[in-house]
């Protein structure tokens, strides 16, 4: 579903990704963990476009963004990447115009150019889905923080996306509303959606990923199962990571 290889990106002359290279199979739950100012949000920008990089090439499902490409090449993969994967922010970025329905409907409207009705309907269901069929005529700012962030996923699910990257999606929650979003995220994997996250939940790794990614100074340095690399971490800078996990 997901092949990066090769991605290198800079920010002037500050390198920020050297080299990225990860796969991730349809189905699977895959969590990109690493220290502050590592790289992790930058990877999820480049597999979604919202930044260029240098050198690389990122694939979804058979689509290829490569670096250098011609300008009209890369916008036409762009435009067909993003119809293919969603993605969730941190920091919501939900319509605050709009209310809970019409910013789950916006997209499939505009974009995929959808009936109302269809996307009405089916955003009566994914917002029942993520414990929220009762509000859909709420104002965003009548949500609390975790139930902005489960609008935020419905509306990337109204995409039907075949894969959804999530950046550190409860890292501005309190606890309980953390819980509410994880558990979302938990049934989702269930469910067989294709997932990149990037979290510092090692609960939620340990209790959905498939494969966890260990990334440091822009490289991956270590990957595999979720027991292999939490509980017998071979790398020095896992090691370190995992212990500020726990003290923090």
């Amino acid at each position: 579903m997901l092949t990066i290889e090769g991605l290198t990106k800079s920010h002037g002359p500050r390198p920020v990704l050297r080299g990225v290279t990860l796969a991730l199979e349809a189905g699977r739950v895959g969590v990109l963990i690493g220290a502050s100012g590592s790289g992790k949000s930058t990877v999820l920008r480049c597999i979604n476009g919202l930044e260029d990089f240098q050198a690389g090439s990122v694939t979804v499902g058979g689509l290829t963004h490569q670096a250098g490409a011609p300008q009209r090449e890369r916008l036409r993969v762009l435009a067909a990447l993003r119809c293919r994967v969603g993605m969730v922010f941190q920091q919501f970025n939900l319509f605050s115009h709009l209310s809970v329905l019409g910013n789950v409907i916006e997209a499939p409207i505009h974009v995929l150019r959808r009936p109302r009705d269809a996307a009405v309907a089916q955003a009566r269901e994914l917002l029942e889905r993520v414990g929220l069929g009762d509000r859909l005529d709420s104002r965003i700012d009548q949500l609390s923080g975790g139930q902005q962030q489960r609008v935020a996923i419905a509306r990337a699910l109204a995409m039907r996306p075949e894969l959804i990257l999530f950046d550190e999606p409860t890292s501005a929650l309190d606890p309980q509303m953390t819980g509410e979003v994880l558990a979302v995220m938990t049934d989702l994997a269930r469910q067989g959606q294709t997932m990149l996250v990037v979290t510092h939940s090692m609960g939620f790794a340990r209790r959905a990923a498939h494969a966890v990614f260990v990334i440091a100074g822009g490289q991956i340095v270590e990957s595999g199962p979720p027991a292999e690399v939490l509980d017998a971490p071979r790398h020095e800078q896992t090691q370190q990571l995992l212990r500020e996990v726990e003290l923090g």
